[in-house]
């Protein structure tokens, strides 16, 4: 991600990308981020140094960088995207505090497409609580071999939205041996980890007699990469606050 960031970046209007920033340990600090990129050298080094003034920081990392991240960002009063997944409890808890001092967009996906579905997932859902027969609720993602964490921020988000419309108490990650009946208070999530996937996610809505699929998949990463852009100009001029993709998409104001 962070080499289409730098990529994309350089070549969009309206975009000047004048940082790259990772940790110190990285031995490829110093080298040009554009010719990481492979876009050719664009005068901006890979380094741990934060730069005096950015309009936004996008951040595309790992749970491990989140509690530095969080203290620079407060400490000079940059706006943030931020768009790791995996965070414990206390990493979240620590981005919502910060969300005090300075504005925050924080999405489990910064797809468009992802987060369009996320509201047809909210809209089928609601319509679904009270269906006579009953809907189970089934999520299956796929992603690339190197992903570290199972499942995804994004299934997980997709799971929280369905959960608040229909009241689902249990989760159920995976099946095995003889488990019995599929009880309705559960979602049931499958995760799929295979090549070079750069993402995708189906949400199954299961009636007796029917089914509703919603599927959502990226063919590469620059849909991310693209709508963190979107992110970080729609944070110019925002007040402090946590705020998300359904905001800057204006989706909030679609009724459910």
């Amino acid at each position: 991600m962070g080499h289409r960031l730098i990529a994309l970046g350089t070549a969009a209007d309206g975009i000047d990308v004048v940082a790259a920033i990772d940790s110190g340990k990285n031995p490829k600090c110093g080298q040009d981020a554009g010719t990481l990129a492979g876009v050719g050298d664009i005068g901006v080094p890979l380094s741990a140094e934060w730069p005096e003034a950015v309009d936004a920081v996008i951040d595309f990392s790992v749970p491990e960088a989140t509690d530095a991240l969080i203290a620079e960002c407060v400490a000079r009063g940059f706006p943030l995207v931020f768009a790791t997944t995996g965070l414990s409890p206390q990493q979240e808890a620590a981005i919502a505090e910060a969300s005090q001092t300075i504005p925050i967009v924080k999405a489990a996906s910064m797809s468009t497409a992802v987060n369009l579905t996320m509201k047809l997932t909210e809209i089928a859902a609601t319509a679904l609580k009270d269906h006579p027969t009953g809907a189970d609720v089934e999520i299956l993602e796929r992603h690339h071999r190197f992903k570290e964490d199972s499942p995804s921020g994004t299934a997980l988000a997709f799971g929280k939205i369905v959960s608040q419309a229909m009241g689902q108490s249990n989760e159920q990650h995976g099946r095995s041996g003889r488990p019995g009946a599929r009880p309705h208070d559960e979602i049931g999530y499958h995760a799929i980890r295979t090549g070079d996937n750069p993402g995708e996610h189906t949400i199954v809505f299961g009636l007796l007699g029917e089914t509703i699929e919603l599927r959502v998949a990226a063919t590469n990463r620059d849909c991310y990469a693209q709508g963190a852009f979107q992110a970080a100009a729609w944070l110019k001029g925002k007040a402090a606050g946590l705020y998300n993709m359904q905001d800057v998409l204006g989706l909030n104001s679609i009724g459910a």
